[in-house]
């Protein structure tokens, strides 16, 4: 899930108890629970996964209710568990819980070389495109991350003053990883809750910016998980998608079979994993995640730009850019910019490949939903 940065484990839910059950409860509920975990300006945000009615906090019972009382959800150590299981029809694949296994054992990006507010910023504005959204987002902005893994990149939007940032996952084990990092630093703008990416707990319309960075390509259904995560954004507002591009990952997919052929030794061609480029959980995190995924897919800008135009999406940027203009840290990320020619989408692709897939090949589309 490269140039991530800090960024999203995976976002799509796994099994569980009928949906039709009079009570759906997460992991596990936490006894100390006796009052609603997240303020208002978030409690409005939410909804049933099942129907979409308000959430409302029963104090009594540690459960949020939806309005008919048909569904209830519990708390883990404090973190909402708002997950609706898929009710696809027919043999339709579901990688789902194969997923989530794997991130509930290898929780990606790892915190052991972050150890503060200021050592998360550090690491975050490495990232170009992390600097610029914290940069260029309003203040004021409501924001949902969809597969936010350990919530790194939540976290770090959550430092600025004003936001409400709302990461989402199915992986507890990230999930818990992120809350507790918030709690020690008091991120107060920063929230999490347990979900399905197909099914998110929230209002219609209610965010600004819905990002979902390096998750979708691990799900069985990528363009339906973009849908859904886009039912939550109000129009005029911003979407930004990052997948694994069908030439740029070719790099990595050739190392990946390297090392399946000759063991983790070569793994010295991946520079990110020399010596003490990462440190020792995070190599182990990004091995897994690149090198052992059980399932991923690839995409093209053409195939997302489609994407866009089916579901009313006004293409605003891509990174890399597009064509023979690099990007750089003076760029205005949301401000439009032409998708350019076939030729020029396919040379930007080509060059991914040609500079070794860097970031495991991964680009990312900005638009607005119109």
């Amino acid at each position: 899930m490269g140039c991530r940065l800090l960024f999203a484990a995976w976002g799509a839910g796994g099994g569980m108890n009928n949906p039709e059950s009079q009570r759906v409860v997460g992991s596990s509920m936490a006894a100390n629970d006796s009052s609603f975990p997240l303020p208002a300006d978030v409690e409005h945000l939410l909804a049933s996964p099942f129907d979409g009615s308000p959430l409302r906090w029963n104090g009594r019972e540690h459960v949020l209710q939806d309005s008919g009382g048909s569904h209830e959800f519990s708390l883990d150590t404090g973190i909402p568990c708002l997950f609706a299981p898929n009710e696809w029809s027919g043999q339709q694949a579901d990688v789902t819980e194969l997923v989530k296994q794997f991130y509930e054992k290898t929780p990606f990006p790892n915190y052991d070389d972050v150890d503060s507010r200021q050592s998360l910023k550090q690491k975050a504005t490495v990232s170009v495109f992390a600097r610029l959204v914290d940069e260029q987002l309003p203040r004021a902005a409501n924001v949902f991350e969809a597969g936010c893994g350990t919530g790194q990149f939540t976290n770090f939007l959550g430092m600025g003053s004003g936001r409400t940032v709302v990461g989402g996952d199915v992986c507890m084990n990230s999930l818990k990883l992120a809350k507790g990092f918030r709690d020690r630093f008091s991120i107060n703008n920063a929230h999490f809750v347990q979900m399905n990416l197909f099914r998110p707990p929230f209002r219609p319309e209610c965010f600004d910016f819905v990002i979902s960075n390096g998750v979708l390509h691990h799900t069985s259904e990528p363009e339906r998980g973009f849908r859904a995560i886009l039912e939550k954004l109000k129009p005029g507002g911003f979407v930004a998608i990052g997948l694994y591009n069908w030439l740029g990952r070719l790099p990595t997919l050739w190392q990946r079979a390297l090392i399946e052929r000759f063991g983790e030794s070569a793994t010295l061609l991946d520079r990110r994993l020399w010596g003490k480029k990462l440190a020792h959980g995070r190599r182990d995190a990004w091995f897994m995640d690149q090198y052992r995924h059980p399932h991923e897919s690839r995409h093209s800008i053409d195939e997302v730009l489609r994407w866009f135009s089916a579901a009313g999406v006004e293409y605003i940027n891509c990174i890399p850019s597009i064509g023979d203009t690099e990007f750089t840290d003076e760029d205005r990320i949301f401000e439009p910019r032409g998708p350019g020619t076939f030729l020029d989408r396919y040379s930007t692709q080509l060059e991914m490949l040609l500079t070794g897939g860097a970031d495991g090949g991964l680009f990312i589309m900005i638009g607005r939903k119109q």
